[in-house]
């Protein structure tokens, strides 16, 4: 029965996911990218000031939501344990280079499977990528690397981040003069401020809940193949997703044009290969970071506060991707985040006598 509920959840969560992705970008967010977990953090960090793009600074309700409904639905079913204390910077560092990864392919996992189910076959290939990264993370594992066991805390820790959270949450009802926001730009494209909050809680609670993650996914079919409730998870998502792209007249299959893309594949690979890497060896994709960090887990709070400055640094750095390709700064910091996650594993491989 038990294992049952798991994969009844595991599929609400995944079938959530995909129909809120298609739907929020009809009510307002851009296209192809209802839900991006990478996007919405570079909108939030311009929102609070931490880099100057102004066609991406918005405070975005949805990231909220997925921390304050993994926070409540934690405590409700008295999952919440303040937990962490392991390899802090190392962690901060990940999530830095997790938000590097994605900008390069402009989306994180999710808009990654959005993009793919509306046509965009520039997703196809950075899946490859993806694939790709997470089997370099399960082989770097099978040697040995690790970032160490998260261990109880006290203190309240685990309430620092959702605190943060919270803070935002207040911001972004209240609208303070000095959180900016954008009137051009895909920042400036974004669907009612509730609609977007109760998108996000729900969301939070269901991840929480069926413990959902794209990598996760990914890393159980190749480990477990069809017996991976995550895989049928990331199954019913795409289902989800195409079908509602279908429905509203969305899909449309081709490499070009597509919104939000760019046909530097080989960088797509790239960067996506550097977040399924970084994703495993830290126990999740950057959903499933503020997912954690929602439950009280520390470690993920230190990956979270270093995907809020990646954020802020490939848009006040120009290292993002863009419709016209990749700058070149943007291709050194993933080379960069390549080579350091290979340190990074020598440096952390156990080694037996």
């Amino acid at each position: 029965m038990l294992m049952q509920r798991e994969f009844w959840m595991i599929m609400a969560a995944g079938l959530s996911l995909g129909l809120l992705g298609v739907l929020l970008a009809v009510w307002g967010n851009p296209e192809n990218s209802g839900i991006c977990v990478s996007c919405f953090l570079e909108n939030s960090a311009g929102a609070l000031g931490l880099h100057a793009n102004e066609r991406m600074q918005y405070l975005r309700p949805e990231l909220i939501g997925f921390v304050l409904g993994a926070m409540g639905s934690a405590l409700v079913f008295r999952e919440f344990r303040s937990r962490g204390g392991n390899a802090p910077l190392g962690r901060f560092g990940a999530g830095f280079f997790l938000i590097v990864g994605c900008a390069i392919f402009i989306g994180c996992p999710i808009k990654l499977f959005l993009r793919l189910t509306a046509g965009d076959l520039t997703a196809l290939v950075a899946l490859g990528g993806l694939v790709a990264g997470v089997w370099l993370g399960l082989r770097s594992l099978a040697a040995g690397v690790h970032f160490g066991m998260s261990s109880p805390q006290r203190g309240g820790a685990g309430f620092l981040v959702p605190a943060l959270f919270v803070l935002m949450l207040v911001f972004a009802l209240a609208q303070p003069g000095f959180i900016l926001a954008s009137t051009r730009g895909s920042a400036a494209q974004h669907a009612p401020l509730l609609l977007s909050l109760g998108a996000g809680v729900l969301l939070g609670v269901l991840a929480q809940r069926s413990r959902f993650c794209i990598t996760g996914g990914v890393r159980d079919a190749l480990v477990l193949g069809r017996r991976a409730p995550l895989l049928w998870g990331l199954l019913a998502f795409t289902a989800a997703a195409i079908l509602a792209n279908l429905l509203i007249g969305r899909f449309e299959v081709g490499f070009y044009g597509q919104p939000g893309a760019h046909l530097e594949h080989f960088w797509s690979v790239l960067g996506m290969a550097l977040v399924g890497w970084i994703s495993v060896l830290i126990g999740g994709c950057p959903f499933r970071q503020l997912i954690k960090a929602g439950e009280g887990d520390t470690d993920a709070g230190m990956a979270v506060l270093g995907m809020l400055i990646g954020a802020a640094v490939v848009q006040g750095w120009g290292l993002a991707g863009t419709a016209a390709g990749v700058p070149f700064y943007g291709k050194v910091a993933v080379l960069v985040g390549l080579a350091l996650v290979l340190l990074t594993g020598l440096l952390l491989r156990e080694r037996t006598a």
